[in-house]
């Protein structure tokens, strides 16, 4: 199960440090934002290496070679698990370690700055503990230092504010190969030694996700030269990338390389910039970036000999998938897993271009997607994001996001009930089984639920937080929304108080719950639709499939409110998963699909590989429009959970539900990964007179098969039923509905 995988995963969230100390350095200019710093350190083992352990942690990210041979390629994580503390990597394998003399050579990269991903310290650095054969191997008072003489900050546009990292310039003629094991660093300077307070780091906290996968070197899809000076270098699909280069030049030719999602959602995001040494040389760059297309700009005189890109990303697999026989539906699904994990990393993101930020609202799509999407090491990110929330808390019990972040600290109050409602915490628990998190959080959620209050009518107040956001776009009926995402937090809360055994919470929230539902369908409620009696813009598409996904809206009522979602077209691609979802829980799956492929259509028809933050791109966007927008990928959910009609009865998946729902569809393949490698497989295939399904029920698990509808009888297995319904244990079944 998923709560076993955690406790073998390379580091836990539980293990805190507060006695390593910090390496640093001192001298003018050091802690400038965007500095790079070099360590060096020898160490000598007596004994071959047998069980290896490595805590080390950075400000900001650091890269680790021994004896010369790269080990660790961008480590660490953006600050911070809350507002004071600082993670740290732990390491159970260095290959490179040996008997004798090591050579320990660590680059750091210093972001220097807040962002909306990252809360800065004032102390570049690193701590490094080693274990080797379970006895302490390495002192703090022995590392040397440097400033990287090679790298600078280049001129031109600064990243936008919401971004930690900095342009990256490198000067090759500058460079030093402080990395090999002969290296000379008898000028350096001896570090200097600062307590984990004393440098604003403080506690450290274990690594909760995996290191990064590293895909390696690939040529490009496609390279053109565009100009004399500028070739475009294609990728085969939206990627977080590292280019390379490797050129024959006199000294001093200016390199300068983006993509073409450099301006992705309005704003600047990074560049790289690479000065040539005289020769042949190669340079890749460490930051990543990403994009379709690499661009670099040659100036003349550069002999270009080769371009190629390193991927790096979440270390996930694409493990889940459907396919159908409709071909705009499958371009839209992939585009939605795709756009899924490159919005992975340190944190998950809305985008990884202007923000890399953790904006909750769309964190609650994207960990919804990860459970048909992705292997069960996606979900380790969505437990970090759990708790980061909740441990950035404020004395006043509120709650926002991003986090971390250290240049922003406004309440969102809606996507705050979404993080915490049914959609959110609980469908991650529904879906993994982790216990000890809900537990975990359950006292700060309560006491954020408890800052809400109802009127004398029984309807939520209002509350304006730090941005009053709804949605993107128009026709924002604010006064719905509020009440709507009170009622799922209220629904969700309850789950989570049962659980925990509060069980005089969870009878008030579900009687609170309910009492909301009421006065919200009396006062609202004019006989077509919900409206508030001060809203003055067209009905709002988003607050009636609220309604509808809180059970508020009466089930005989379904059919008067059907054809609204055909009419109004309101919701961002944020709104339009609850919009969709909706339909299905109406019965009008049809509908859903019709509308999906409507919204989605200039998406689904675009060369790009990625869905966007809204319906158009740029200008034509919500909010910036950046191509590539977490919460854009709904309908990838809808498809499995609801066409397919997967979806989790029991945590982790341990019971299921199959109960398919195909409308125009004859043919629908999915796979869901569980926990250990196990799927859930089914194939439906359906002509004029039958449904053929074939499903793998893994072990540990017990599907309950629903018949589609408009079929009456099957045959299991070849075994005529007298029931629509049946409870399937482990194993594999043909299914015939006829």
């Amino acid at each position: 199960m998923f709560k076993e995988f955690c406790s073998i995963v390379i580091c836990c969230f539980l293990g805190v440090c507060a006695y390593a100390q910090v390496i640093t350095l001192n001298g003018e200019g050091i802690g400038t934002p965007g500095s790079w710093y070099c360590f060096r350190n020898t160490v000598t083992l007596g004994d071959k290496p047998e069980t290896v352990k490595l805590a080390i942690a950075a400000d900001s990210k650091y890269w680790l070679w021994i004896n010369g041979e790269l080990q660790v390629r961008e480590g660490g994580l953006k600050r911070g698990p809350n507002p004071n503390d600082t993670y740290r990597d732990v390491l159970t394998s260095l290959p490179a370690l040996k008997q004798g003399d090591n050579t320990i050579a660590i680059l750091v990269w210093y972001f220097g700055k807040d962002g909306f991903s990252h809360k800065t310290t004032p102390t570049p650095g690193i701590t490094f503990d080693l274990k080797v054969n379970g006895c302490p191997i390495v002192s703090a008072t022995s590392w040397k230092t440097k400033v990287h003489p090679a790298y600078y900050l280049p001129e031109g546009e600064e990243p936008n504010y919401r971004l930690p990292e900095s342009n990256i310039g490198f000067d090759a003629n500058r460079d030093i190969p402080f990395t090999i094991t002969d290296y000379d660093d008898s000028g350096w300077e001896e570090a200097v030694i600062l307590s984990l307070e004393e440098a604003g780091w403080n506690h450290l906290v274990d690594r909760p996700i995996p290191l990064w996968k590293d895909y390696g070197l690939k040529p490009y899809a496609r390279v053109e030269q565009k100009a004399d000076t500028m070739l475009c270098a294609h990728l085969p699909y939206n990627a977080q990338v590292t280019p390379f280069l490797r050129v024959k030049a006199e000294s001093g030719k200016r390199i300068r390389i983006l993509t073409d999602n450099y301006r992705g959602g309005s704003a600047t995001n990074v560049f790289a910039e690479y000065v040539t040494k005289g020769g042949e040389q190669s340079f890749e760059c460490r930051g990543w970036m990403n994009g379709h297309t690499v661009i670099y700009y040659f100036p003349k005189g550069v002999e270009v000999l080769d371009v190629k890109y390193r991927e790096t990303g979440y270390d996930t697999s694409f493990s889940g998938s459907f396919v159908c026989d409709d071909p705009m539906l499958n371009t839209l699904w992939n585009k939605a897993q795709r756009t899924l994990y490159i919005t992975m990393r340190d944190t998950y993101m809305d985008c990884p271009d202007r923000e890399r930020a953790q904006w909750w609202g769309d964190v609650v799509n994207e960990l919804g997607e990860a459970f048909y999407a992705l292997d069960e090491k996606a979900h380790l990110l969505t437990r970090k994001g759990i708790r980061e929330l909740m441990d950035w808390q404020r004395a006043d019990s509120t709650i926002y996001a991003p986090i971390p972040s250290g240049n922003y600290d406004s309440e969102l109050p809606m996507q705050m009930l979404a993080s915490v409602s049914y959609y959110g915490f609980w469908t991650y628990y529904m879906g993994t089984g982790d216990r000890a998190t809900i537990e975990y959080v359950y006292p700060k959620v309560k006491k954020y639920i408890h800052v809400w209050k109802t009127d004398e009518q029984g309807l939520v107040i209002p509350r304006k937080g730090g941005w009053t956001w709804g949605d993107w776009g128009d026709n924002k009926d604010m006064t719905l929304l509020f009440n709507q995402w009170y009622i799922i937090a209220l629904t969700g809360y309850q789950c989570m108080a049962e659980l925990v055994g509060d069980m005089e919470e969870a009878d008030w929230a579900a009687t609170l719950a309910r009492h909301v539902r009421e006065a919200f369908h009396a006062t609202y409620w004019n006989g077509q639709y919900y409206i508030s009696p001060d809203y003055e813009g067209e009905p709002d598409d988003r607050a009636q499939a609220l309604a509808v996904v809180s059970g508020t809206l009466p089930q005989e009522l379904y059919p008067v409110l059907r054809p609204f979602f055909s009419r109004h077209f309101h919701a961002s691609p944020y709104m339009e998963k609850y919009v969709l979802q909706a339909l299905c829980r109406m019965g009008c799956y049809q509908d859903a699909l019709n509308r999906m492929k409507l919204r989605y259509a200039a998406m689904i028809n675009s060369p790009l590989t990625t869905l966007w933050e809204g319906w158009g791109i740029g200008a034509e966007g919500f909010g910036g429009g950046s191509y590539n927008h977490a919460w854009s990928g709904g309908p990838l959910t809808i498809l499995c959970q609801y066409i397919a009609g997967i979806e989790t009865l029991t945590p982790a998946f341990e019971t299921f539900r199959v109960n398919p729902h195909p409308a125009h569809l004859n043919h629908i393949r999915a796979i869901v990964p569980l926990s250990g490698k196990r799927e859930i497989r089914m194939t439906m295939d359906k002509d004029q007179s039958c449904c053929y399904i074939e499903l793998e029920v893994p072990q540990g698990t017990t599907a309950h098969f629903q018949m589609p509808t408009g079929y009456a009888s099957m045959r299991l297995n070849g075994e005529e039923q007298d029931v629509c319904e049946k409870t399937l244990p482990a194993g594999k079944w043909s299914i015939c509905c006829y």
